[in-house]
């Protein structure tokens, strides 16, 4: 059992992109439920891909039956779902005796990812404290979104109760706070049952590697700063030491191995589980079950080099060849969480910088790690992060000493009190990404987004911003908003990464069709950490490359723009690993 018993009634998941909290949190929930226990798995990830694993359709307003799993039921959140919801609540009693304008006004009010994400929120808690939808389930397991976003959710039950508690006849970024003040008690239970280790475990999933352990080990930080105490960690895909002489094998062995040497001191003391690497990807019953009971078998995979041949994609320099032809403009890297982002960002601003251009490689992830990918100084390389806490204070400031300039006390009182609510992040943030769009007309700024939910709520910002604007503008008056920059191609290049697997190719699919409904077409794709491509022919590696071909072919098929990169046997960080990283081919036959 990857948790000990007894388990507790609420069971988080959580941990950086792409490290394995969706597969274990389902494997769980499948071995409770085997066992007898009646359970509810609830997605907070606005990317969510419960219904990939189980291959079903998971219901955003009542709990799903699983088939084939008596006793377990799915839930994702919505956050759309749940913010057309909360504006019904909101508006929908003031149609009749409201004017149709002030209808209007409010439903725009309410139209940005504030709203979504204060709606998603009410459902969470609706969920941790027990609400009707809840009741008769044996435990609640919480497969989150990545650890920046799930940090920002476990935050906002003390954020919103404070608010609550110090303004308690104010507004907010969302009007009147009367629809809120009545969910004080609420949020305070939120805040106890988080805090209960008799009630609440929080599992930190890590991969072993670097990054992944270190972004565990300040999560494990911030969470016991929220009294969120009862944790511990999973360490997922171990390779086991089989003595196998493939090249690829060892230096994945010897790349843990030295990972896990230096588990960082706020993770050693946590009751710790390791799971195995396994042969294929984790869809469907089987796979799960066979996760937490594993049988010995052998991998049924071609074990000779030449029957795992690559697919013939361009490396990530042809890419980065078409983007240096327009001398400057603004390069946006998406997608899920764990796929490579950061490094493929931090890839093709080295290699640009490389060949003589300014660039500007900035970040809007809450978990970036772009320092500890590009290690040393580069001329002509600028490297930050729009850091949500600078932003907020910066935000503040400014609203403070230009609206708040000629106010008076009361007034002034009022605006320190608006700003205070936990919504202000969210326009904050997107004013520091503004300022990123403007830089770009002079010179390359490469963007690391955060994960494809975080990325898609500040999207929804930009886009309330582009309609709020064109609203009040006079008649016959143009301007040109950051949405705008974004939907047009010779100034903005969207580019998708993804894995070679079914749940990150689907997501990558998703994630194109949500920018195609904002007017965005993405420019290009790369397919990261490829198996297939670097060719291994040990038995375990080579079972897991022979999954990714079809993945592969799908993706060369349906896009017109794709780059492959293959699994390294050294870390891309640092500048010549990373610029090494951006001209590596795939192996040829024979090789």
């Amino acid at each position: 059992m990857v948790i000990p018993t007894p388990v507790t009634r609420n069971l988080f998941f959580t941990g950086k992109g792409g490290v394995g909290k969706t597969s274990l949190a389902c494997a769980v929930a499948v071995d409770l439920a085997d066992r007898g226990e009646r359970v509810l798995l609830v997605s907070t990830d606005p990317a969510s891909n419960l219904g990939q694993v189980f291959g079903m359709e998971v219901g955003e307003n009542e709990p799903t039956p699983v088939p084939g799993v008596p006793r377990l039921f799915a839930l994702d959140i919505n956050p759309e779902a749940a913010a057309q919801a909360y504006r019904d609540r909101i508006v929908g009693p003031m149609r009749s005796v409201v004017a149709t304008e002030a209808v209007r006004a409010m439903e725009e009010q309410l139209s940005g990812a504030c709203t979504t994400e204060v709606a998603a929120f009410d459902e969470f808690t609706g969920l941790l404290t027990g609400d009707e939808s809840t009741a008769g389930f044996d435990h609640v397991i919480f497969d989150t979104a990545p650890t920046g976003h799930t940090l920002r959710l476990l935050q906002l039950p003390s954020a919103w109760s404070g608010f609550l508690e110090n303004n308690p006849a104010g507004a907010s970024c969302l009007g009147p706070l009367a629809g809120l003040e009545k969910q004080r008690q609420r949020y305070a239970q939120a805040v106890s049952e988080l805090g209960n280790a008799e009630q609440t475990t929080v599992a930190l999933v890590s991969r072993p590697q670097p990054s992944a352990l270190a972004e565990a080990a300040r999560t494990s930080g911030e969470l016991a700063a929220l009294g969120i105490t009862n944790q511990r960690l999973i360490v997922n895909g171990i390779m086991p030491e089989t003595g196998s002489d493939d090249p690829l094998a060892r230096a994945w062995i010897a790349r843990e191995r030295e990972a896990m040497s230096h588990v960082p001191e706020a993770l050693a003391g946590l009751p710790t589980t390791r799971v195995a690497l396994q042969p294929r990807n984790l869809v469907g019953l089987e796979p799960l079950r066979a996760l937490l009971h594993p049988t010995p078998s052998a991998a049924t995979a071609p074990s000779r080099r030449e029957e795992a041949a690559p697919s013939p994609l361009p490396p990530l320099a042809g890419l980065i060849d078409e983007i240096e032809a327009e001398g400057h403009g603004l390069v946006m890297v998406l997608g899920k969480g764990g796929v490579g982002k950061t490094t493929v960002a931090a890839a093709i601003a080295v290699e640009l910088a490389a060949r003589g251009h300014a660039v500007h490689l900035t970040t809007t992830d809450p978990a970036a790690h772009l320092a500890m990918t590009v290690e040393s100084n580069l001329p002509g390389l600028q490297v930050s992060r729009i850091d949500p806490r600078v932003e907020v204070e910066r935000y503040r400031r400014q609203v403070l000493e230009t609206r708040g300039k000629n106010l008076d006390d009361a007034g002034r009182a009022l605006l320190e009190e608006d700003l205070r609510s936990p919504c202000t992040e969210e326009v904050a943030v997107f004013q520091a990404f503004h300022r990123v769009i403007l830089e770009s007309k002079g010179k390359f700024v490469v963007v690391d987004t955060a994960p494809t939910g975080h990325t898609l709520l500040l999207l929804d910002t930009m886009g309330s911003f582009h309609r709020e604007l064109f609203r009040q503008l006079p008649p016959g008056t143009s301007a040109v908003t950051p949405m705008m920059r974004l939907q047009d191609p010779k100034q903005t290049k969207m580019l998708i990464v993804t894995l070679p697997e079914t749940t990150p190719v689907l997501e990558a699919e998703g994630l194109q069709q949500d920018l195609r409904r904002a007017g965005i077409e993405p420019w290009g794709w790369v397919i990261n950490s490829s198996l297939a491509a670097a060719r291994p022919y040990d038995p375990l590696l080579a079972a897991r490359a022979s999954e990714e071909s079809p993945h592969i072919e799908r993706v060369r098929r349906s896009v017109g723009r794709v780059a492959i990169i293959p699994w390294l046997t050294q870390e891309p960080v640092g500048l010549d690993r990373l610029r090494a990283l951006a001209a590596v081919p795939a192996p040829a036959d024979g090789d």
